[in-house]
C-alpha cells in the first residue's frame, strides 16, 4: 500500500495570511525573490500600484481597495482579480477615447468624472476577474480594506518597492 501525501489548501486575505517561505531545492537563494500579495496590501495606500511580479514591461500588480479610487483607462486591456473583499468596478466608455494615446503603456488617471455612455459596473468578490476593456474608463470601489491583483503593462503610476517587500533569504 501506497502512502498518499496529504496537501491542504489555505486561502489567505488582508487580515488572515501567513508570511510563508521560500524553499530552494538545490540552487542559490539570491537568484529567488517573492513577496506576499497581503502583505503587501496591508502596507499599501488605498490603490496604490505596488509591483509584485515583472516579466519584461508585464506586471503583476497589487492594490489594496479601499474606498473610491480615481478613474483611469488605458490604450490595452487590463485584468483585476479580486483576492480579498468585494469590489465594485464600474466602468465608462469613453465618448473621446483620445484621452490616452494609442501606444501608451499601462494606464493613466484621468481627471474628473470621464465623459462617455456608462457601462455600468462588475460586483466582484474573492476570485472573481474583471476585464477592463480598451476605450473604457474604470474605478474601484470598495465598502472594506480588500486586495486587487491588477495584471497590466508598466506605467508611470507602477511603484517599485522590492527591497520592501520581497524576501530573498529563506
Amino acid at each position: 500500500m501506497v502512502a498518499l501525501t496529504r496537501y491542504v489548501t489555505r486561502f489567505g486575505s488582508l487580515d488572515q495570511y501567513e508570511k510563508g517561505e521560500l524553499e530552494i531545492i538545490d540552487d542559490d537563494p539570491k537568484h529567488y525573490t517573492y513577496s506576499n500579495m497581503f502583505e503587501v496590501a496591508s502596507i499599501s495606500k488605498p490603490y496604490e500600484k505596488v509591483a509584485v511580479g515583472k516579466n519584461m514591461e508585464y506586471v503583476l500588480e497589487v492594490l489594496r481597495a479601499e474606498g473610491t479610487s480615481g478613474w483611469r483607462t488605458t490604450a490595452h486591456d487590463e485584468f483585476a482579480i479580486v483576492m480579498d473583499g468585494e469590489v465594485e468596478v464600474r466602468l465608462v466608455k469613453l465618448e473621446d477615447p483620445s484621452v490616452v494615446a494609442p501606444d501608451q503603456k499601462g494606464s493613466i488617471g484621468l481627471s474628473g468624472e470621464p465623459k462617455g455612455q456608462n457601462m455600468g459596473y462588475v460586483k466582484a468578490g474573492k476570485g472573481h476577474m474583471v476585464l477592463l476593456p480598451t476605450g473604457a474608463a474604470y474605478q474601484f470601489h470598495a465598502d472594506k480594506p480588500g486586495v486587487i491583483l491588477l495584471q497590466t503593462i508598466e506605467s508611470p503610476d507602477t511603484v517599485y518597492k522590492w527591497a520592501e517587500i520581497c524576501q530573498t533569504i529563506p
